[in-house]
């Protein structure tokens, strides 16, 4: 049996000072990057990554040995193994087994390591497909889950629900986050894996390109981000033939499903802000006093019981208390547009003056999926960039980066 290094001996001071060592697990990421650039502007220097090819979350001894070495004080879980809806629909065991792989390990360490603040990245297609609208946290497995993304949701469901099961069991402080739809820099443009705004400016991009007969910049496009091995060395007849299989024809684009679904989205800047406030400034207790009790449970004999009761490793709900479930926040801007009226945002950012078909003979995913973000709004956080701004900031990000 592992020893556990060192147990945290108070639920409810466990902050973390600017000279703090803090983990950012997938700091390369949209997710974590962001994250990573908000602790830095804030004056958080003391901070640990490792790339996937340095550190492979899935494997357990390799985690083991890098919380041994590092030992830090805070840990934000913003690795994971993502895609949009047709890498969902391939690679279901890669979706759940790897992300569970990665929490898993990431949390048992971090508790066996003493570590003060956790903080894990999910996604709102954890609640149920048909789930009433806006979503709250307690709908969470009240219905069916939207079927295509059934793996990743499950993986992400089991990782927050861990999160609040350590801390009822061993009084830690581990917060876990549910985004919605994120679009940032250093998002994923892949043609294949990448989620619905990304790819969407990806193929517009392209299909004006191909209208306007500027081989050299689809040339950079494709050299930065390869298609099926297709470069910007190939031949013209091969980058037209491959990026046709991906619906992107001169002045022309095809997308997925009816371009009926509702979607919301963040700027990931925004949600990097939401998360290291959180971290910084809400403790597990916060959470479940907004949701389940008044004030008055919460003074300081009732904390002092609650604490002494995780440290003497009772563990376990607290029958005083009641169930605590649904312990998750939202993170979102509680506002949604369709995909149709996403891809025109998309085209009056890019320039692009052609068609726009969808092809209704593939999935749409969830209806609607917009999250109630009244709990995140009511522990001091609202978003700032709205999506018109976002779109062409993150077109301009795209730009940028091919020129590099």
């Amino acid at each position: 049996m592992n020893t556990i290094d060192s147990t945290p001996s108070s639920l409810f001071d466990r902050g973390l000072g600017k000279d703090s060592k803090i983990y950012v697990a997938g700091h390369r990421g949209l997710v974590g990057s962001a994250i990573w650039n908000n602790l830095i502007s804030r004056g958080y220097t003391n901070l640990v990554g490792r790339t996937h090819a340095e550190l492979d979350l899935t494997d357990q001894q390799a985690v083991r040995t890098f919380f041994d070495q590092e030992r830090p004080d805070g840990v934000i879980l913003a690795a994971a193994h993502v895609g949009g809806i047709m890498a969902n629909s391939l690679y279901r065991a890669d979706f759940i087994m790897q992300n569970m792989q990665m929490q898993c390990n990431v949390i048992s360490e971090a508790y066996r390591h003493g570590v003060r603040k956790l903080l894990f990245l999910g996604s709102t297609c954890i609640y149920p497909k048909d789930a009433p609208q806006p979503m709250k946290e307690d709908c969470l497995l009240t219905s069916p889950l939207e079927y295509t993304n059934e793996p990743y949701a499950i993986a992400k469901i089991a990782g927050l629900k861990m999160c609040e099961s350590y801390n009822l069991q061993y009084g830690t402080n581990y917060i876990a986050v549910m985004p919605t739809n994120l679009y940032g820099p250093n998002d994923n443009f892949h043609l294949e894996n990448s989620h619905v705004m990304p790819a969407m400016i990806r193929k517009i991009h392209l299909a004006k390109l191909l209208h306007e007969g500027d081989w050299q910049n689809i040339a950079a496009d494709l050299n930065k981000r390869p298609v099926e091995g297709v470069t910007g060395d190939s031949t013209h007849e091969a980058i037209e033939q491959v990026l046709q299989k991906y619906g992107i024809y001169h002045n022309r684009v095809e997308l997925w499903g009816t371009g009926t679904p509702l979607r919301e989205f963040l700027w990931s800047e925004d949600m990097a802000d939401a998360c290291v406030h959180l971290l910084l400034n809400v403790d597990f207790k916060d959470i479940i006093g907004i949701e389940k009790y008044s004030s008055v449970h919460y003074g300081a004999k009732a904390d002092a019981t609650v604490d002494r009761n995780h440290a003497a490793g009772r563990g376990g709900a607290i029958p005083a208390l009641g169930d605590i479930r649904n312990c998750h926040i939202n993170i979102g801007t509680g506002r949604e547009l369709t995909i149709r009226e996403l891809s025109q945002l998309v085209a009056a950012a890019t320039g692009f003056t052609g068609v726009i078909d969808f092809d209704a003979t593939k999935p749409d995913g969830t209806p609607r999926k917009l999250i109630d973000v009244s709990k995140l709004h009511r522990l001091g956080w609202t978003h700032k960039v709205e999506l018109e701004e976002g779109v062409s900031r993150l077109y301009q990000w795209y730009l940028t980066s091919n020129s590099l």
